[in-house]
C-alpha cells in the first residue's frame, strides 16, 4: 500500500478534477503497477491491469483509493477489476464522492471479490485532502506558503524581495507549485513582482499549473507577463462582476479566462467565493503565494488548510513589508491556530510545514 501511495503521488498537479490514485497488483510479486494519468484519465486500476496483462487474474490489488463505482468519461474501475478475475482488493481509504462511497468496494464484494478497506487510512486521507475537500465543501485545499526574515518581513520597507531565502528554498518552492493544481496570487503581487508563476525543475518544464489573480478592478497591467504567455500557460483572473467590459474583453482576447464574482459589502472579493469559484471549476489544491493582504484575508476566514514558511537568517526591520495584513484579531483565543507537522533545514534557510487543526 505503501507504493500505491507513493505511485498515487506522482499524479498531484496534474489530475484534477479527479482524485490521485495509485494501485499495485500483486501474485507472487508485482505484476502490475499504475497511477491517475495526467488529466484524470485513465485511472489507476486501469494502468495497473493494462500493465499485468492475463498475470492479473487471481491477484490482489492495493488500492489507494476505492476503485470508483460509476461512468464517468471512462468505465468503472470496479468493472474492470472484476472483469480481470482479481481476487483480493484492499482500498486504503473510501471515496467521500456520493457516486461511489462504499458503491465500489459493495460491487467488489457482490461479484465474489474478498475486499478490505482502511489499511493506511490517514496517509491516503492525507494525500486526497484537497478532493475530499472540494467533495465535500466545494472548495479546494489551500496551502499557504511564504518565505520570511527571522522578524516575520517579506521584503524590505521599499518591496525588494529577491531573494530572502537561498536557492534550495526556492528550488523547494518550485517542487511545491508542481504538487499543487493552482498557484494563486493577489493583483498586488503580480504587478509588484511581474511573477511567471511557473515550475522552473529539470523534468517538468512541461508542466503547466493553473496561475490565478485576484484582481477585482483588473488593475494588472496589459504588458505583464501574466498575460502575455496567457495562451501558453492557462491563466485565470478572478475579478468583480462589474467591471469595465472592454477591459475584460481585452484580457479574454489575450487569453485570460476571467472569472466573475459579485463583490461584498465593502466592494471586495470574499476569500470563501474565491474558494468555492475555484473549487466548481475542479481545483483541489491551491498554493497561495501572496501577497500579504489576501494571505491575511484568507487566514481570517479559515480558508488556509496548510501553512509553508521558509526562513532566512536575515533581519529587516519594522519598517519591512510584514507577511501578513492586519485582520483584526482582538483575542489571542481568535487566532488562526496550526499544528506543526515539519521542520527541516532547506539549505541555510528553515523549512516549517503546519496544519489546520480539524
Amino acid at each position: 500500500m505503501r507504493a500505491a501511495l507513493a505511485l498515487a503521488r506522482r499524479g498531484l498537479g496534474d489530475v484534477w478534477p479527479n482524485p490521485a490514485v495509485g494501485c499495485v497488483l500483486v501474485r507472487d510479486g508485482v505484476v502490475g503497477r499504475g497511477w491517475t494519468q495526467a488529466g484524470g484519465r485513465p485511472h489507476a486500476e486501469t494502468e495497473a491491469l493494462k500493465r499485468a496483462g492475463t498475470a492479473a487474474r487471481g491477484a490482489t490489488a492495493y488500492v489507494s483509493l476505492e476503485p470508483c463505482s460509476h461512468h464517468g468519461k471512462t468505465p468503472p474501475c470496479a468493472d474492470a477489476l472484476i472483469g480481470a478475475g482479481i481476487a483480493r482488493v484492499v482500498a486504503a481509504t473510501v471515496d467521500p464522492d456520493p457516486r461511489v462511497s462504499g458503491q465500489g468496494l459493495a460491487k467488489l464484494e457482490a461479484a465474489g471479490i474478498s475486499v478490505e478497506s482502511g489499511l493506511l487510512r490517514e496517509e491516503a486521507d492525507a494525500l486526497n485532502a484537497g478532493f475530499f475537500l472540494r467533495v465535500r465543501e466545494g472548495r479546494p485545499l489551500v496551502t499557504l506558503k511564504i518565505a520570511t526574515s527571522l522578524d516575520g518581513r517579506i521584503a524590505t520597507h521599499r518591496g525588494e524581495s529577491r531573494w530572502i531565502t537561498g536557492e534550495a528554498a526556492r528550488a523547494r518552492a518550485h517542487a511545491m507549485r508542481a504538487g499543487h493544481d493552482a498557484v494563486l496570487i493577489g493583483s498586488g503581487t503580480a504587478i509588484a513582482d511581474d511573477p511567471m508563476l511557473d515550475v522552473r525543475l529539470p523534468g517538468y518544464e512541461a508542466a503547466r499549473r493553473v496561475r490565478v489573480v485576484v484582481d477585482g478592478r483588473l488593475r494588472v497591467p496589459l504588458t505583464a507577463r501574466l498575460v502575455r504567455t496567457a495562451r501558453e500557460y492557462p491563466t485565470w483572473f478572478v475579478v468583480r462582476a462589474d467591471v469595465e467590459p472592454a477591459r475584460a474583453k481585452v484580457l479574454a482576447d489575450c487569453g485570460v479566462e476571467l472569472v466573475y464574482l459579485p463583490p461584498d459589502a465593502n466592494g471586495n472579493l470574499a476569500p470563501v467565493d474565491i474558494a468555492k469559484a475555484l473549487g466548481a471549476r475542479g481545483l483541489t489544491r491551491v498554493l497561495l503565494e501572496g501577497g500579504s493582504r489576501l494571505a491575511g484575508a484568507f487566514l481570517q476566514a479559515g480558508l488556509v488548510d496548510r501553512l509553508v514558511r521558509f526562513g532566512a537568517g536575515i533581519a529587516l526591520g519594522g519598517d519591512g513589508i510584514p507577511a501578513l495584513a492586519a485582520f483584526g484579531v482582538d483575542r489571542l483565543a481568535d487566532a488562526p491556530r496550526f499544528s506543526r507537522l515539519e521542520t527541516a533545514e532547506c539549505g541555510e534557510d528553515v523549512l516549517e510545514t503546519w496544519t489546520r487543526p480539524t
